[in-house]
């Protein structure tokens, strides 16, 4: 099952903030009165005196004492409040789960993703409320698919309006063969991959889109998805493909992405760490 980050994150917000509030305008002058009703039942002893009579010392603890979950809510509301607004308008971290991405993005890559370059929108809800920039292609983008509630990170190829067509591994837009340039040949060694399978090797290119480059990899033998697709992209829509050509599910599979279901643009990775004992490292840290 998928954990709701953001949402668990409100709930925690909005439960702590609550308590705050309600301390601050009902229980903290409850506290004050107590103290004061202290003050007044020992008001006939000195302030020398005060300091060490226990009796007064337990009653005015007694009386200022706040419930354990009131002085957790105060302290940790502040820093999940600032989180929250953090996480939902401004950068969000994810970590890459999948091969999806490869070459770009490694399984065990953590990414920050800009939360507002796509306009800002409702925690939650998602609804954007103010425009910013729309997306351009080649950008690599978090969304969540048609249907899915989890979050997928693949390539802006097609824009609204466009024709996206894929013939024998080529990529056309709007009739226009996409540039690449051979980079280099990778032998598969994961039996559970298409390119294993049929016995091929991958081709890693570089992909040049609107003037923005890329590496990329197909497999030299095409899946049933890179012999032929076509497809005209909607209006309010986009055209999303993994950047592991023959080893994504992207929208040859799902369909087009609606702008609605837009995360955000990633734009860096900031720390490599695959598996729980092994010791992070940031030698691949850099601008995606």
């Amino acid at each position: 099952m998928d954990i709701n980050v953001p949402l668990i994150l409100f709930l925690l917000v909005a439960g702590t903030g609550v308590v705050t509030l309600v301390d601050r305008v009902l229980w903290a002058g409850k506290r004050k009165a107590a103290i004061a009703k202290v003050q007044e039942n020992f008001s006939e002893l000195t302030e020398e005196q005060k300091e060490e009579d226990k009796k007064y010392q337990a009653a005015i603890a007694t009386a200022s004492a706040e419930p354990s979950y009131v002085e957790i809510s105060k302290s940790f509301f502040p820093l999940l409040a600032l989180v929250f607004v953090v996480r939902s308008f401004i950068i969000e971290p994810f970590q890459i789960p999948s091969e999806s991405m490869v070459p770009t993005l490694e399984v065990g890559d953590f990414i920050a993703v800009n939360k507002f370059t796509y306009g800002i929108r409702l925690p939650i809800l998602r609804t954007k409320v103010l425009d910013i920039n729309d997306p351009e292609r080649g950008d690599v983008m978090v969304f969540f698919p048609p249907n899915e509630k989890r979050y997928f990170i693949k390539r802006v190829i097609g824009l609204p309006g466009d024709k996206v067509r894929i013939q024998n591994n080529r990529l056309f837009i709007n009739g226009v063969e996409v540039p690449r340039e051979h980079v280099s040949d990778v032998i598969p060694t994961n039996p559970g991959e298409f390119c294993f399978s049929v016995g091929g090797v991958y081709k890693v290119m570089e992909e040049t889109i609107d003037g923005k480059k890329h590496i990329m990899r197909n497999c030299s033998t095409p899946s049933s998805a890179g012999l032929a697709y076509s497809s005209v992209v909607p209006e309010g829509h986009y055209f999303m493909m993994g950047d592991n050509r023959d080893n994504s599910g992207d929208s040859r599979k799902f369909g087009m992405v609606p702008e609605e279901r837009i995360v955000g643009k990633a734009f860096v990775i900031w720390m490599h760490w695959d598996k729980f004992l092994s010791i992070p490292s940031f030698s691949r840290a850099g601008s995606i």
